[in-house]
């Protein structure tokens, strides 16, 4: 792992694990501040916000495949301005990780998309984790975001998990909004797919978002709704749903306050 020097400080050279899919394990895991040596892959997973600190320690990438799991869009061309083979890249899980490297995950459901990359694809697979591979990343990048940006906006102004905004007309306007966009932006989303997705996501599910504010660091709200917002401004599609719930996060005073601090790929 590339952590920042005061990370490396902290860190006890192992992370636990307990999944409901992968099950509970604790496993050694070297950290550096640089990459230093050649990879097959370099798998960048910071805040949108934290990127470009990110990006810092991983120079020399040679012909590594670059992988983004991040929340948004707009985080592949910095990528593709600076690493010459980026693929893109999804993750879907619930989980957290407290300060002593012990992470949980809590949903049963843990997924990988990339666009291309079978080989890549084929060692998730051997590790117990969902993996599928396609060809068409616009659709792949707006089918994950349609799920959690209304999630993590409304979740984050309600100050409360998914089961309290479910029936949230709001959550409800900025899910058709983000749905809107997506096929005016070339998506051919799975609206079936992203029902069922929903439905099966447990009541007490928090978003990362909202974990950012009560923890005052800096919310990813560009990455979530910028995307939408200016593509609707682009396509004539109203967003209002989208832009109250961005205005309210925004007038929070824990996000008022939280600087954007860097952070590990």
């Amino acid at each position: 792992m590339l952590m920042r020097q005061d990370s490396i400080s902290r860190y006890k050279g192992e992370v636990s694990v307990r999944s409901q899919v992968l099950g509970d394990f604790t496993v050694e895991v070297p950290a550096v501040a640089m990459l230093d040596r050649e990879v097959d892959v370099l798998w960048v997973t910071p805040k949108a916000t934290q990127l470009a600190d990110a990006l810092a320690r991983a120079d020399r990438v040679g012909d590594a495949r670059v992988i983004p799991l991040m929340n948004g869009i707009d985080h592949l061309a910095v990528l593709r301005a600076r690493y010459p083979r980026v693929t893109a890249g999804t993750l879907r899980v619930a989980s957290e990780r407290d300060e002593g490297w012990r992470i949980t995950q809590s949903s049963t459901f843990f997924r990988v998309d990339l666009c291309g990359a079978e080989t890549v694809a084929t060692q998730l697979r051997a590790a117990g984790i969902d993996c599928h591979v396609t060809d068409d990343e616009v659709t792949m990048l707006w089918q994950r975001l349609a799920f959690l940006a209304p999630l993590a906006l409304a979740t984050t102004v309600a100050a409360a998990p998914l089961g309290a905004v479910r029936q949230d007309p709001t959550y409800l306007r900025v899910q058709r909004e983000v749905e809107a966009v997506a096929a005016a932006q070339g998506a051919h989303l799975d609206l079936t797919a992203l029902a069922a997705l929903r439905s099966a996501a447990p009541d007490t599910m928090r978003s990362s978002m909202q974990r950012d504010v009560e923890q005052e660091r800096a919310p990813e709200i560009d990455a979530v709704a910028g995307p939408i917002l200016r593509g609707g401004a682009q396509h004539g599609i109203d967003t209002p749903a989208t832009q109250e719930l961005t205005e309210r996060i925004r007038t929070l005073p824990s996000t008022a306050k939280s600087p954007a601090t860097a952070g590990e790929p």
